[in-house]
């Protein structure tokens, strides 16, 4: 039996799952997805180390992730997926003590922080949230074990690994040990090699320690993720990722650790997210010039030449973010660039984002307007269960569906699906312009419009698009009676444009604009929407 077959709660084979590929930073190829378990996906992604408020950069991966898992699930895998929250390190140390607080206080405070930017921008299906410093005792006795397998060194009260053991060290970042070499930090002499790692670190006056083995003292950085994955995960699973910059040293002394502790692989599928850069942008969003892409370059070249955004090197914290531009928008322009290519950000790239997501906004209106039902509201089937979308006008919402999908399927290209989903609306718009809508319903053709909107609706889902109707769309009493007033005045603008008044129509559209209002005259009707605030 295939280990990429769907299975029931029995364990029996009951339908094969679709063929995925997924590029894999440590063969540096693509490869199909195939799980250690039958059905069945672990994914891990570096959390944050929550000293300071999390900016635009912490956001890039949770995103990507949280859509490859709802993507997964829509294909008819089982997803466990664990964020982790590095509470206790150097740079939380030295900024609780420039605060006058505790490190477990700012801490709490940083990680509520983040949680909330993360339920902002829909990333809401995070199953488990490990603490470094709920797992002390796993991380004692992950190091104990590397310790007793030789491994592992005890030296003054630090315990490091010992890299010349490990005859793989380097593969995941095509690196050797002699140039890593470096000059070894200040604890140099303490160690054996200059490129051996701090697995346990000997406590130093006045910071947070716990007891151990070799004395009191605090977890080295690497050692975390190891052990943290091994509790929630085992020993093997199938994805972990991680920004780029991850690569080395991060991700190679995981796979150091954990492989030299368990004698197998640690993780079958190794995804880097490129990074968030300060640039203009690359291709209209949503347009046929969106990047569709990944250039060839190696993620090593890439990780060299970016420069990443991080608080270091000026980037706010979210939330101010927030208050010029919507969620969403955010989201919309980090999955219109394929995962590993680098991500430019700024307030152009946000601004053409949030223009390009009007065309959504106005096919939600239309459609609202023609059928009485709202976008937001539609249940789509949350499953894939098979390729073919039925019922659809003239086959072309099909022929899209698998487009789509057909580019998920590759190394989970969004932005080849978010340029397919602006293809699906310039379809739908087409098609109800086709059939005149605007002026006469059928309720065939209406039903074919709604089967259609299901599949959109059926897609947006999974990239975690337009899950929740804007608070300023939606409409309450005095938003209908707004409604109202405005086909008034719209009227009385298309009367006065018959009769050649021209004088009035141009006042009352210069009027409306003064308030904010902005007219569009179409073939099919006058349409009318609020202005939208500068971004």
């Amino acid at each position: 039996m295939s280990t990429n077959e769907k299975t029931d709660r029995n364990g029996d084979t009951s339908q094969a799952l679709p063929k995925i590929e997924v590029y894999n930073t440590l063969s540096k190829r693509k490869e199909e997805f195939v799980t250690v378990q039958p059905g069945h996906v672990g994914m891990y992604l570096c959390g944050p180390t929550v000293y300071k408020p999390s900016h635009i950069g912490h956001m890039v991966g949770p995103v990507i992730f949280d859509t490859v898992k709802r993507y997964l699930e829509y294909s008819g895998w089982k997803v466990t997926w664990v964020v982790n929250i590095t509470d206790v390190d150097d740079k939380l140390i030295a900024e609780s003590a420039l605060r006058g607080t505790t490190m477990a206080k700012l801490a709490e405070e940083m990680t509520a922080d983040y949680l909330a930017n993360l339920a902002a921008l829909g990333v809401r299906s995070i199953d488990k949230m490990p603490k470094a410093t709920e797992h002390i005792d796993n991380i004692i006795g992950f190091v104990q074990g590397l310790v007793e397998k030789g491994f592992a060194y005890a030296s003054e009260g630090d315990v490091y690994f010992d890299v010349t053991k490990d005859s793989d060290y380097g593969r995941l970042s095509n690196r050797s040990v002699e140039s890593m070499q470096g000059e070894g930090g200040s604890t140099v002499d303490r160690k054996r090699s200059a490129a051996d790692f701090a697995l346990w670190k000997k406590a130093k006056q006045g910071e947070p320690m716990w007891e151990s083995p070799w004395g009191p003292g605090r977890p080295g950085w690497h050692i975390e993720c190891s052990a943290m994955s091994r509790a929630i995960l085992g020993e093997q699973f199938d994805i972990h990722g991680g920004g780029l910059d991850l690569v080395f040293p991060h991700h190679e002394n995981e796979i150091a650790q954990s492989e030299s502790l368990h004698g197998c692989c640690m993780a079958r599928y190794w995804m880097h997210n490129g990074l968030m850069q300060a640039a203009g942008t690359t291709g209209k969003v949503g347009g046929r010039s969106a990047a569709q892409s990944l250039p060839e370059a190696t993620l090593d070249a890439q990780a060299q030449a970016a420069t990443k955004i991080s608080k270091s090197t000026g980037a706010e914290p979210f939330k101010k973010l927030l208050e010029r531009h919507r969620p969403e928008t955010v989201r919309v322009l980090v999955l219109s660039t394929h995962y590993r290519s680098p991500i430019h950000f700024g307030e152009e790239p946000l601004g053409e984002s949030a223009r390009a997501m009007e065309a959504f906004e106005r096919l939600f209106s239309r459609y609202e307007r023609l059928s009485g039902k709202s976008f937001y509201v539609l249940t789509a089937k949350n499953r894939r269960d098979g390729d073919a979308a039925a019922n659809l006008a003239g086959n072309e919402a099909e022929l899209l569906r698998v487009k789509f999908l057909a580019a998920m399927d590759d190394d989970f290209n969004t932005a080849v699906g978010i340029a397919t989903l602006f293809d699906f609306v310039r379809l739908v718009n087409k098609y109800i312009d086709q059939h005149g809508l605007e002026k006469k319903s059928s309720a065939d053709v209406l039903s074919q419009l709604s089967e259609m909107m299901l599949v959109l609706r059926e897609l947006t889902d999974t990239l975690g698009l337009f899950l929740t109707e804007p608070i300023a769309t939606r409409i309450g009493a005095d938003e209908k009676t707004v409604s109202k007033l405005m086909e008034l005045v719209i009227e009385i603008r298309s009367r006065s444009r018959a009769a050649k008044d021209f004088a009035t129509a141009d006042l009352v559209r210069t009027k409306l604009a003064e308030a904010g209002i902005v007219v569009e005259d179409r073939a099919d009707g006058t349409l009318w929407s609020r202005k939208k605030e500068a971004t």
